[in-house]
């Protein structure tokens, strides 16, 4: 264990540096059943007054539900936090009234659109890391990538961010204007970008932002095998959490436990410091919607994996161990990174 403090991380060669973990704020305004609002901006203020940087969220979270709740955070925290807060914005998902989910718009003009409507739900005058949710099959990432430049070039946005596409787009976007990140899903069952995705950025020096660290609760040991899910839970379609995959996927996280244990850490801290220690140009992305679990996160940065217990945990949760995919077949068909 350690209680120096954390050291920052450069989101790659271009981008900012960062407090080593960042709040993914999604699950405060979607996909996970329903939040605190009070108890949401309680926690991005914690995780503020604790040292964090990023918030990273969307534009399609909640249909701007979560951009205004990182507003009100955001104004109602100390000057201090506010100003070094940083804040990544994914575009280009296209919603129905209903909330449906109909395609992705990567068109110079759209990005513009996008970024206009949420710099005014944002209440501020930049974006600090702008990105494509997935890649638009029907427009060239040169051209969405040349789009958020321009944007850059006019100062509503600092950095360029990737999010869930492949090598052969990193490369094609890094060629056009620097990028300082792929955001991707990363974690102790979903290590798929370790082929070449992540040597790809490596080589580019483009930053890595993991997000799904804890696969959506499924490894963080507080997920049960007979816990009943709520109407619009995300979970509830995951391949992952679906019968056999679950109660196989739930085996490793026992197994998971008993490593954890044996370092006094929860089971949660034990995945998290994993990520952690995959590299400096790596920083975990933590799904919390409450100061308990921010906490139990943030311990995660007090964890000093040996040799010996990065061997027990891959042993544990071997690479491709986990049951499912990680998305819906209709969902992983829209995966650059994965196609």
């Amino acid at each position: 264990m350690t209680t120096t403090a954390p050291a920052f991380r450069a989101l790659g060669s271009t981008g900012p540096r960062v407090f080593p973990l960042g709040l993914g704020c999604m699950g405060m305004s979607a996909l996970y059943g329903s939040a605190d609002r009070a108890e949401s901006v309680a926690t991005v203020h914690a995780a503020l007054d604790a040292g964090v940087t990023l918030l990273d969220t969307g534009d399609f979270y909640g249909m701007g539900h979560n951009e205004l709740l990182i507003n009100e955070a955001l104004r109602t925290a100390p000057a201090a936090a506010r100003d070094r807060a940083l804040v990544s914005v994914k575009f280009g998902a296209l919603r129905t009234v209903e909330g449906g989910f109909t395609g992705i718009d990567g068109r110079p003009a759209a990005v513009k659109n996008f970024a206009a409507y949420s710099l005014q739900r944002l209440g501020t005058d930049h974006i600090d890391v702008y990105r494509l949710a997935r890649l638009d099959p029907d427009v060239p990432i040169e051209e969405t990538v040349g789009a958020i430049a321009e944007l850059i070039e006019a100062g509503h946005v600092r950095h360029i961010g990737l999010s869930e596409v492949g090598a052969e787009t990193i490369r094609r976007a890094a060629s056009v204007a620097p990028i300082a990140d792929l955001q991707i899903e990363y974690s102790l069952i979903s290590r798929g970008i370790e082929k070449e995705i992540l040597p790809t950025v490596r080589e580019l020096g483009i930053g890595i932002t993991a997000y799904g660290v804890l696969s959506r609760g499924l490894i963080s040991g507080h997920f049960s095998r007979d816990r009943e899910l709520g109407p619009g839970d995300f979970r509830g379609m995951s391949p992952r959490f679906q019968g056999d995959n679950l109660h196989h996927n739930l085996d490793l996280v026992d197994r998971l436990r008993a490593v954890a244990d044996d370092k006094g850490i929860s089971v949660a801290q034990t995945a998290i410091a994993w990520v952690l220690s995959r590299g400096e140009d790596i920083v975990p992305l933590i799904g919390a919607r409450s100061r308990t679990r921010l906490d139990e996160a943030l311990g995660a940065l007090e964890v000093t994996l040996t040799d010996a217990d990065l061997a027990a945990i891959e042993d544990a949760v071997p690479a491709d161990a986990a049951a499912g995919e990680r998305y819906p077949a209709a969902q992983m068909a829209h995966l650059d990174s994965e196609n």
